[in-house]
């Protein structure tokens, strides 16, 4: 495990690129003891295959394989770059570096760390606004990570068995009570006004948006009218506010539901009953899990029960499993689509993450003939998980032997 100390933070640094930026921090690992002259040769290689900018503002340059020999010791090197360097392939700035000496796949713990503190509310902000080595030490080891990380479902979050008139009605109420709870702001409510949940079946329906998320939260309406929109029953609402990853679980919660044909337990549970079945999966569903696991040996379909919730396995091929270039190239496809997806590596930890961060897919840290489960919810969840299952089968840009 990483442990990090004063000596490693090095604030109030300037680099007019990220070329520049990457031989600062090599110089500094090499100063430290932790490396040899020319690793910052595999540094620059590693970069020109694929930018190692994670996004909120961080990234994490490391060499390659063929410098790994060049490592003395396991370390870092933090950089804090107030006016930013341009690292992200797309113009993005990276505030934060943290240069990685590691002779293996050591660096995979340190984004294991990493992904528990830094989705957090506003933590790209505090990246960008470190003043000492204390800051920034605190910040990379979740001292200040907020409460609001973690959801839950309270009595102030339940409109149940009410009268409405129309699904809009229970979006409005919706949006309301998250608006009460300050979990989301103005731009947030126009969204989900505006825009159809996305219908789960057995009447159940779900939306959210990517704007104006202040904190994890879920609001739930259920009604006891007798109503449709587009043919199809409306009877209860989920609305969810999310700033992290922690939505995962609960989207593979209620894939499992759907694939379960269980949705309908919903519409008659009570406010722990809810809690349980959306936040850790009910008993019902722990038993049913044995029916998820059939696998073939590239891929398999555990949850279908229409055309909007769906899961797959497929196996990695990549030589050098899922580094920073195959994993842009997956976070890049899967944003090409409107569903949700999440994935797991089951030869892992088994925890599902946003299929989106890319320091979360590196994570993973996924290798050859890694098993991986992808869950899709949305409307093009099938098409999402095609795309998906082609690609790795294609090497995700690095191709197949």
């Amino acid at each position: 495990m990483f442990h990090l100390v004063k000596e490693n933070i090095h604030l109030n640094e300037q680099a007019t690129n990220k070329t520049e930026a990457i031989k600062k921090i090599a110089t500094a690992l090499t100063n430290a003891g932790f490396v040899e002259d020319g690793y910052v040769d595999g540094m620059l290689e590693r970069e020109a295959q694929a930018a190692t900018y994670l996004g909120i503002g961080l990234a994490i340059p490391h060499g390659t394989t063929k410098t790994r020999h060049l490592v003395k010791k396991t370390g870092v090197q933090v950089f804090c770059f107030p006016n930013g360097v341009q690292w992200g392939d797309d113009g993005e700035k990276a505030y934060l570096a943290i240069g990685i000496a590691a002779s293996s796949d050591e660096h995979l713990e340190l984004l294991r760390q990493l992904t528990h503190v830094l989705g957090a509310e506003g933590v790209e902000e505090r990246i960008k606004k470190i003043q000492s080595a204390d800051e920034a030490i605190a910040i990379l080891t979740g001292k200040t990570s907020s409460e609001d990380s973690q959801f839950s479902i309270n009595e102030s979050a339940l409109l149940l068995d009410i009268p409405a008139d129309s699904l809009a009605t229970l979006q409005a109420l919706n949006a309301s009570r998250l608006k009460q709870q300050h979990a989301v702001n103005s731009s947030f409510i126009a969204d989900v006004l505006d825009n159809k949940p996305t219908y789960l079946g057995d009447g159940v329906w779900l939306n959210d948006s990517k704007q104006g998320n202040l904190k994890n939260a879920m609001a739930i309406s259920r009604t006891i009218s007798n109503i449709n929109e587009d043919g199809k029953p409306v009877k209860l609402l989920i609305t969810i506010s999310a700033v992290d990853d922690s939505i995962s679980d609960i989207v593979n919660n209620i894939a499992t539901l759907v694939f379960n044909q269980k949705l309908q337990l919903l519409l008659s549970a009570n406010t722990d009953d809810l809690s349980s079945l959306l936040l850790s999966g009910s008993a019902t569903i722990e038993s049913n899990k044995s029916e998820i696991q059939s696998t073939s040996s590239n891929e398999s379909t555990v949850a279908e029960s229409n055309n909007e919730s769906l899961s797959r396995e497929f196996i990695i091929p990549n030589e050098n499993g899922l580094h920073t270039r195959p994993s842009s190239v997956l976070v890049k496809l899967v944003k090409e689509f409107n569903c949700k997806v999440t994935v797991a590596n089951l030869d892992g930890k088994g925890e599902p993450v946003s299929a989106t961060s890319l320091m979360k897919i590196v994570a993973l840290g996924a290798k050859k003939g890694s098993r991986l489960r992808f869950t899709a919810v949305g409307e093009d969840a099938t098409q999402a998980l095609d795309a998906i299952g082609k690609a790795i089968g294609d090497g995700l840009g690095e191709g197949t032997e």
